[in-house]
């Protein structure tokens, strides 16, 4: 009998080769959209996933973490939940990043919303690095906000 490996164990295998560790330098949207994609995993195609990334001052990854977990169509965000953690982990900097499980990468006007709803509250508290805003979709393709010029 072949020794078999579990899904738990091989999702695990998938994250550690793709994400990007901690410490490591965040500085182009691939790079954050390959991160984020590890990070949704297997979910991508199930259901939204909203996750957070903070940097520290020298764009240094020192935390990741999915913030909310939604259905096939749409994910809740809370803006004063981002900024709960931003400032336990003393992040200096902010990306944000959901998948579109349909396979459809163009921002929708919630998207927007939310992105504009969040920066208005980082700021709020002095968190001025509001990076960027990534929508990841099955088989790896991705939009930036920062990159179309929406933040």
């Amino acid at each position: 009998m072949k020794d078999q490996i579990s899904d738990t164990d091989l999702e695990l295998e998938y994250r550690k080769r793709f994400s990007v560790p901690e410490g490591d330098i965040i500085s182009d949207s691939a790079t954050a959209a390959k991160h984020f994609t590890a990070v949704i995993g297997d979910r991508i195609t199930e259901r939204e996933c909203f996750v957070i990334m903070l940097l520290n001052g020298r764009n240094q990854l020192i935390h990741t973490e999915v913030l909310f977990e939604g259905t096939l169509t749409c994910s809740v965000v809370y803006p004063r939940e981002i900024v709960r953690l931003a400032i336990k982990e003393n992040a200096a900097a902010v990306l944000v990043g959901h998948n579109h499980p349909s396979g459809n990468k163009i921002e929708s006007s919630d998207d927007r919303a939310i992105t504009e709803k969040i920066k208005k509250a980082l700021d709020a508290v002095d968190i001025k690095n509001f990076h960027d805003h990534i929508i990841v979709v099955p088989g790896g393709d991705f939009i930036s906000f920062a990159d179309k010029g929406l933040i």
